[in-house]
């Protein structure tokens, strides 16, 4: 039975990344909250590479609102910026916001194996459309290095790249959080995120 999303709660989580061919990564994600607006803070540091991503946001009851999101990157000390301001999201938001939106919609969407997928539509970093389509796997809990938790399973993929499939974990009662992620190409996984440590805000 599908269920209404819950309202966003203040969060600090790490995870480990794992890919192949690379050393692991760590990430940090927080979610928090300024006057009417939530922003959405993921970085990522390796020996050779860092990344940051940043996306600020109104959560109403018909969905969110996207208003700024900025990132950034550098591999062996060549990077680049981006950033897209209140006009460029006034359609569609960032793909941070996109992901806690996504979050969101999985909790309470009735696309699963006997449905048509669902779809999410947001910007990349870059300011182009990109689509998304989702359906739910399964219901249930999981255990990680953070602990043991409900989860929801949601199987996504880009429509011009079927070969290349997400398989994300979120909570149903913590929009935004990752408990896990997997990506797959041509049926073989080719990294991991997986949840180390939550803090929660008990304000």
């Amino acid at each position: 039975m599908a269920r209404e999303p819950v309202a966003p709660r203040p969060f600090a989580a790490s995870y480990r990344l794992e890919v192949d061919g690379w050393p692991h990564a760590r990430i940090n994600h927080q979610l928090s909250r300024h006057g009417p607006h939530w922003q959405s803070d993921m970085r990522a540091t390796i020996s050779i590479a860092r990344g940051n991503e940043s996306s600020r946001f109104r959560v109403g009851d018909d969905g969110i609102r996207a208003t700024a999101y900025r990132s950034g990157y550098s591999l062996l000390g060549i990077g680049d910026k981006y950033q897209l301001g209140h006009d460029d999201l006034a359609a569609l938001p960032d793909r941070q916001a996109a992901l806690f939106e996504l979050s969101r919609q999985a909790v309470k969407a009735q696309c699963n194996a006997n449905h048509s997928p669902c779809e999410l539509r947001y910007l990349d970093h870059k300011g182009r459309e990109e689509v998304l389509r989702y359906r739910i796997v399964e219901r249930g809990e999981l255990a990680l290095p953070a602990g043991e938790f409900d989860a929801v399973t949601i199987e996504a993929w880009d429509p011009e790249h079927p070969e290349r499939q997400l398989i994300f974990n979120f909570h149903p009662e913590l929009p935004g959080l990752l408990l896990a992620v997997d990506y797959h190409r041509d049926g073989e996984r080719k990294s991991r995120l997986t949840l180390t440590e939550l803090n929660l805000d008990r304000r």
